[in-house]
């Protein structure tokens, strides 16, 4: 049966009407204020966070590096007293929107551990995964085991978190051969700066599969905050010193 002509006309005014009330500029100045606001308010907000987080970064890094200094030191003078070799083990990580930056930890394992790595692939606990990782690595020192297990081999990077490359919380650094792997959903990881801690960190560590460890970076990054990070940063203090799902 064929539709009345004047119901047609009616329904499509009240369709236009309602369209033009949600998307047409509005005329007055007042309606005008608002819409601006609607638009371009939220991103003072997200800046004014971003800012607060750089802020306290810079901060507590600064701050910490100086208490903690006295500790560089002593740590700095086991690992040369171990073996002669160098303090730091330097790598090259890749940070936001794919950008490198230069990794330091305190080195934990022997002089030739990337040499021995080749042999040890086979031996990986983790298959099918991006990453590299033996619970019980042959390469760690004994030093190094007690570092990794307190997480003392991660203070150097909170130089990265004073420059800038790095912050307090966020997504774990990756290998650029481990970020040439991702697919497009594991790309997302690098939408945030990365950080010393993160949600898998506080909830498992390595033995958390990888590929929950990236739902729960992108989780922290659809859902950031201040907040947020403080609750993470109060999580990672147990966390460290019990050691849980560190090696």
């Amino acid at each position: 049966m064929e539709k009345p002509k004047i119901l047609e006309g009616i329904h499509r005014r009240r369709l236009l009407e309602e369209l033009h009330n949600r998307y047409a500029k509005p005329s007055s100045l007042g309606q005008r204020l608002w819409y601006l606001r609607k638009k371009y308010l939220w991103i003072i907000f997200v800046d004014g966070a971003q800012l607060l987080k750089r802020c306290f970064d810079v901060v507590f890094s600064a701050i910490l590096l100086v208490v903690i200094s006295p500790l560089f030191l002593i740590i700095a003078g086991l690992i040369k007293l171990q073996d002669g070799g160098p303090t730091f083990y330097v790598t090259k990580r890749v940070g936001k929107w794919g950008k490198e930056f230069r990794f330091p930890k305190f080195r934990t394992m022997e002089l030739d551990a990337d040499q021995m790595k080749e042999q040890l692939v086979g031996r990986n606990e983790h298959p099918g995964d991006i990453r590299f990782k033996m619970k019980y690595d042959p390469r760690i020192t004994r030093l190094g085991r007690i570092l990794r297990k307190s997480s003392l081999d991660e203070l150097p990077q909170f130089w990265c978190v004073l420059k800038g490359e790095m912050s307090l919380v966020g997504p774990r650094p990756a290998l650029p051969e481990e970020v040439a792997k991702y697919n497009l959903e594991q790309r997302k990881r690098l939408d945030a700066l990365p950080g010393i801690t993160c949600i898998w960190q506080v909830s498992g560590r390595s033995e958390i599969p990888f590929a929950q460890q990236v739902d729960l970076d992108i989780a922290y990054i659809e859902s950031q905050s201040f907040s947020l990070d403080i609750k993470l940063l109060l999580k990672t203090i147990p966390a460290v010193l019990f050691g849980r799902g560190a090696y």
